[in-house]
Formats: structure tokens, C-alpha cells, sequence
């Protein structure tokens, strides 16, 4: 007899609730022969890169520091993308999954949910619609539409089916996504409406394209394609009906198969395809289940793109969790009405909105009197000494003064994360301080599946980047002209080198880029300068290409100018340039509207001047 809805909720919280992955102590406590091997370092274990050298250069996660975590250890079985969905619909069918606000004729009203088990029956719908139209095992899907439940509909799909998912970004233009679409030789696409025009205007300029699929069209509103084009122009919702009509068995990965390929943003040059396996996303997200707790009745707010590798790591270990996830309507002026509603527990974002947020209540409080700026930081001293020395902060600071502040983003946040650049310090010990709950900064790129480093829970210190994924290695590499060694004193400083299993591919069709990155012994060179501080935390502290000589000789690092402005509340970002022809930078600066139209407004200059 099977179990009741109620029964498998029941277990499915208890195997959390009874998992030994909450406390995941390092097995230095326990092993005693590692003593010669490892040395600890707190959060990191540093250990030597060869025997025959006796380099301690190597550093590893405390959690892990004999063997590089590749798979879920409470669910080794787990090796693809498509074995992790699996086990989330067999343990969560009947809990929330999808929830979106926006109703099929545009309207917007509460969140409704798709459960786990109807997203597993759609994914199998628009897979068996795929093969419908004689797309083969391999092939490669573009997903040229924002952050929607019928995104991960699809790439649940690909994955089953063993598609190659390409997400194409509808900020990088038309040329940028033209490129993308013929050098990944895209064989269809799933778009919206207002993507769907951008395609159609270089359509005989893309022609490895045979299926475009319309998300939220209607078959009568699609325009008609000559049929010379080769395309077949349908919608979503005629692909899942045929797919529905002819139900095809999956065609499950393995973890070495390729799962997708993410195009880097090309700031340099032409985007570069990222290729990431099953076993590499696995990994990686295998890992950082180590450092963070979640749950079944926690729930997500998804609005960071998903073509970026941040949200889709993101997304990954949340079906693990059996963790809700709702969207936004579209529009980043709306998300503030959208967390009212959706009151998630669980909130990534990025240090441009962390600052907007800083900026935004720290104006509000200066702007509220005398008396209740001294209240808000005779509350804020207090709170913030408490979990600073360890110590749980008075009830009462948050009764008085911080619950409102909570507000902002549902009430219910309980973990906020913060990757793709540095957080301020000050900014992490406000969050910390004003929202009361645990506030965690990554490292990370896509050719690293996302994580390098996380800060552990229960670490107070601002500043950092946290200890390795324990799915990985990290070791510095000297930079001498940049005068960053490894001898440095106090702290080892050079070039963020990265190992193990969830480092890339390589890039596609690219080998000459990818032997730049990657060296003989399978080390990643990020680029990115870092220290270690005592502890075993990694801090990032330059970047080796961002750097340029002025006429006079000179050398300036602008993402430290960058930072500087940005800390400035009417600067909402900043951009330097120079080059060795001139002896003197230019700086573009994008100013905040709202806390100029306030600034304004308090001198007496009316808006309307400023437009």
C-alpha cells in the first residue's frame, strides 16, 4: 500500500530533521593518522601540493580535506541533474515547486504553485515534444526568455533527455545572441513574444535553427514563416499537447555528458562558451550542501537571471531541498511587491541591490528625527557587539526597531546570499545586523560551476570570502610582477588557482582559451588575486588583468577606484578607464535617481530640472 501525501511529508522532513549533514564536523576530530598530511588551519586544512617539495601551499574545506566531495554523501546515487530531480519528485510530489504570480492573460494576483509532480509531468511533456519534432540526443536548446517556471520546465526536460541547455541573455543584443545561436549551432529555441522579434530579424542568419518555440503565445497571434526558412514557429503550449499526445521514455545523461553551455558575458571580446558536465554542476552544488542547511517548507525568490551560473547553482540545490520557488513578475521596480507577497525565507541577491537596500534605510533613518536615529543606532551598536562576540542579541532591538526593517522583504528571510562581486564589509554587518539572520558572501565563477569559497555559518568575520568548497582545492600562485608571493607577510597573497571536479570543460570550440586557463596539472587560473586570513578564509584583493599603465608609468587598478565612488549614496555605478596614451583616467558615473530626486528635493530645486 502506498503512503499517504501526509506520510511521505512526514518522512521527508524527518530524513532532514535526522540527517547527519547539519553538523558536519572536520574528520581531522576523528582520524589520527592525517597529522603528517594535513595541517589545520580552522575553517581550511592546508596540505602539500607534491610530497617531494614540501610545498604546504594546497588548501582545502575542514569538512573534507582527504577526499573532494563529487556527490551528495547522503545520496551518492544522485550523478546528474536529471537522478537530482528524480529524487525530489519521488520524496516532495506533492509539495509547492513552481509559484508565479502573472496569470495567462497578464494580469497579476497571488502566487500559484505547480507541485513537483506536475512540473515532472510537464518536463516529460515538452521532452517528448522535442523528439516529436526529430530533435535527437546532443542537440542543443536555447533559452532566450527571463526567469519563468517554464525555464526550468524546459531544462528539467533537457536534462531527461539529454539535451545541452544554452541560455542566451536578452540584455547582450542581437548581434551577441546571433553569435551565440551559430557558434553553439543551436537547433531550437524557447522565447517569449517580445524576444521572438529579435530572432525573427536575423532568422535567415541562423541556420542551424529549425524549431522556435513561443512561451505565453498563442498559435493564431504567431506570425507566419515562409517555408524556405526551415522553421517551424509553434507554442509552448502546442509543443507540450504533442508532447502529451506522444509520450516518450527519458533518455537519462550520465555525469560526464555535457548538461549546458554558458556563454560568459564577452566584456573582452566575443562571449565564450562555458561547458559544464552533469558531474561538474552535481559536484559543485554537492559541495555546498555541506555548508548550508534548507528545507521543504522553505521558500525561494527567483529573479537573478537565470543564464547566470549564480542562480542556476541556486536552483539546482534547491530541488534537492524540496525547496519552493517563486517568481518574480518581470520588472526588478516590482520585486519589492513581489517579496510582500511571496514572503521567501530564502533571498540570493547581489552587493547592487545589498547597497541599494544599505543606502535606502540608512537615508530613511537619518531623515527621521533626532531621537529615532539615536534609537536606530543605540539598537544597532548593541546588536551588532552581540554577534560579534558570539552571544544571542536582546529580543527587544528587534521588537523596537528592526522587525519593520524586516518587513522590506516578506518578513520570513532567514538566509540571505550574496555573490558575482564584493560586499562591503559594512554592508555585511548591516544585513547581518538589521535583518537577524544568516547572511553568507560566495566566490565563485562559471568555469567553476559557480562556488570556489563560502563563508561557514557561525564565522562572524566581515570582509572574506569564506573556506573552499569542498568540492574543490585552492592554492595561491605567486604574481612577482604585481609583487604578490606566497611569502608575503603577515599573509600568503598571489593569483586564486582552482582544482578539482567541478572545473570546466573547457571552452567550446576553443582549446587555444582554454590551455590559457587551465595548466598542465588541471589547476584553473581565475585571475583573481587573494590572501589567506588566519583561519583558512580566502579574501580577494585585485585582479591580475584589470590593471593599466598611465603615459607617466603609473599603475592603476580601477575596480579599487570603482569601489571607492560606489560607497558614495548618490553614485549608483562607476566605471574607469585609462590607457598609456594619457596621464589621467575618465570616470562614467550612472547616478541613483531616487536619492538625487530626494537630495533635490531637500535643497529646494525642483525634479522636473533634473530630467
Amino acid at each position: 500500500m502506498e503512503d499517504s501525501s501526509a506520510q511521505r511529508r512526514f518522512k521527508a522532513v524527518q530524513r532532514h530533521l535526522t540527517s547527519t549533514n547539519t553538523d558536519r564536523c572536520s574528520q581531522l576530530d576523528y582520524n589520527h593518522t592525517t597529522g603528517c598530511f594535513v595541517q589545520s588551519q580552522g575553517y581550511s586544512v592546508r596540505l602539500p601540493e607534491k610530497l617531494q617539495t614540501g610545498k604546504w601551499n594546497v588548501y582545502r574545506s575542514a569538512r573534507s580535506p582527504l577526499t573532494l566531495v563529487d556527490r551528495f554523501p547522503d545520496h551518492p546515487e544522485i550523478g546528474t541533474l536529471h537522478d537530482n530531480f528524480i529524487y525530489a519528485v519521488e520524496n516532495y510530489p506533492d509539495y509547492k515547486y513552481l509559484g508565479t504570480r502573472v496569470r495567462v492573460d497578464g494580469t497579476v494576483g497571488g502566487y500559484k504553485w505547480m507541485t513537483y509532480g506536475e512540473v515532472s509531468a510537464a518536463r516529460k511533456e515538452i521532452g517528448s515534444g522535442l523528439l516529436f519534432h526529430g530533435l535527437q540526443k546532443g542537440v542543443r536548446i536555447g533559452l532566450y526568455l527571463i526567469n519563468r517556471p517554464e525555464w526550468l520546465i524546459v531544462d528539467h526536460a533537457c536534462s531527461a533527455y539529454s539535451y545541452i541547455s544554452v541560455p542566451l541573455y536578452d540584455t547582450l543584443g542581437p548581434d551577441a545572441v546571433k553569435y551565440v545561436v551559430n557558434h553553439a549551432e543551436i537547433e531550437a529555441i524557447f522565447c517569449i513574444p517580445q524576444t521572438l522579434n529579435t530572432l525573427l530579424s536575423f532568422i535567415s542568419e541562423i541556420p542551424s535553427v529549425h524549431l522556435i518555440v513561443v512561451v505565453g503565445g498563442k498559435d493564431e497571434h504567431l506570425p507566419s514563416l515562409p517555408s524556405t526558412s526551415g522553421v517551424k514557429l509553434i507554442s509552448y503550449l502546442q509543443l507540450q499537447s504533442q508532447g502529451c499526445s506522444s509520450p516518450q521514455p527519458f533518455c537519462p545523461p550520465k555525469p560526464e555528458d555535457i548538461a549546458t553551455i554558458c556563454y560568459t558575458s564577452g566584456t573582452t571580446g566575443t562571449p565564450k562558451g562555458v561547458v559544464l558536465t552533469h558531474g561538474n554542476l552535481i559536484s559543485n552544488v554537492a559541495g555546498f550542501s555541506l555548508m548550508v542547511q534548507f528545507y521543504p517548507s522553505d521558500i525561494y525568490m527567483s529573479y537573478l537571471p537565470l543564464a547566470h551560473i549564480y542562480e542556476r547553482a541556486n536552483q539546482i540545490v534547491s530541488v534537492y531541498y524540496g525547496v519552493a520557488v517563486g517568481f518574480y513578475q518581470g520588472d526588478n521596480l516590482k520585486l519589492m511587491d513581489d517579496l510582500a507577497v511571496l514572503k521567501p525565507t530564502i533571498f540570493p541577491s547581489v552587493p547592487r541591490l545589498y547597497n541599494r537596500i544599505y543606502s535606502g534605510i540608512t537615508n530613511a533613518v537619518k531623515a527621521s528625527g533626532t531621537l529615532r536615529e539615536k534609537l536606530f543606532t543605540a539598537a544597532y551598536n548593541s546588536k551588532k557587539q552581540a554577534i560579534v562576540s558570539g552571544q544571542t542579541p536582546s529580543k527587544m532591538w528587534d521588537r523596537l526597531v528592526f522587525n519593520k526593517i524586516r518587513e522590506r522583504l516578506g518578513g520570513r528571510v532567514r538566509f540571505m546570499g550574496s555573490g558575482a562581486s564584493p560586499l562591503s564589509p559594512d554592508v555585511m554587518d548591516f544585513l547581518k545586523v538589521c535583518f537577524g539572520c544568516q547572511v553568507m558572501e560566495g566566490y565563485g565563477m562559471t568555469e567553476t560551476s559557480c562556488i570556489i569559497s563560502a563563508i561557514d555559518k557561525g564565522d562572524n568575520l566581515s570582509g572574506h570570502v569564506g573556506s573552499p568548497n569542498p568540492a574543490c582545492e585552492i592554492k595561491l600562485v605567486d604574481v612577482p610582477e604585481m609583487n604578490y608571493t606566497s611569502e608575503d607577510q603577515p599573509h600568503p597573497r598571489g593569483e586564486i588557482c582552482v582544482r578539482g571536479p567541478i572545473v570546466f570543460q573547457g571552452y567550446y570550440k576553443n582549446e587555444v582559451q582554454t590551455r590559457e586557463v587551465i595548466d598542465g596539472d588541471g589547476w584553473l587560473h581565475t585571475g583573481d588575486i587573494g590572501l589567506w586570513l588566519p583561519g583558512g578564509r580566502l579574501k580577494i584583493i585585485d585582479r591580475k588583468k584589470n590593471i593599466f599603465k598611465l603615459a607617466q608609468g603609473e599603475y592603476v587598478a580601477p575596480e579599487k577606484i570603482e569601489n571607492v565612488y560606489a560607497k558614495c549614496k548618490f553614485v549608483l555605478q562607476c566605471f574607469i578607464y585609462g590607457d598609456s596614451f594619457n596621464s589621467c583616467l575618465v570616470a562614467i558615473v550612472a547616478v541613483d535617481p531616487d536619492v538625487l530626486k530626494d537630495w533635490a528635493a531637500s535643497q529646494g530645486i525642483k525634479v522636473q530640472m533634473l530630467l
